[in-house]
């Protein structure tokens, strides 16, 4: 089996970022879990869209861009049916974007608290990262 590359995740993080970012995703950030003790992946990117309608778009966005630019198919996806919560698991990352609502009651960011958390914004196209 060849070896994991911490790069592959890492572009692939790139690449998710920014198709939320295209569809104007709200408070995106990631979560690596890497130094997490039986994390189930590499990365959460979590992120919210204001109505349903704006789930649906980013989590095409996502999958139109990783494709396009990696050639990478989530490995499983759901949530598309209520578009409340879609979930798609690229297996070493995986992609939380949620209705504000079902965000902030799941609160995953308190969750995996322990996580190394890195914040996104585009600021009139000019994407920029922010650690905290």
């Amino acid at each position: 089996m060849p070896k994991k590359d911490k790069n592959d995740s890492e572009k692939l993080t790139t690449v998710i970022v920014e198709g939320i970012l295209r569809k104007k995703g709200q408070q995106v950030l990631s979560l690596n879990l890497t130094k997490l003790p039986n994390a189930v992946s590499d990365y959460f990117i979590v992120c919210h869209g204001n109505t349903k309608i704006q789930v649906e778009a980013i989590a095409d966005s996502v999958l139109d861009e990783t494709i396009k630019e990696l050639g990478a198919k989530p490995w499983h996806k759901e949530g598309f049916e209520n578009a409340e919560w879609i979930l798609l698991d690229y297996v070493d990352v995986v992609v939380h974007i949620f209705t504000e609502e079902a965000r902030w009651f799941y609160n995953l960011e308190k969750l995996w608290a322990d996580a190394q958390l890195k914040k996104y914004q585009d600021k009139k196209n000019n994407k920029e990262a922010l650690n905290d």
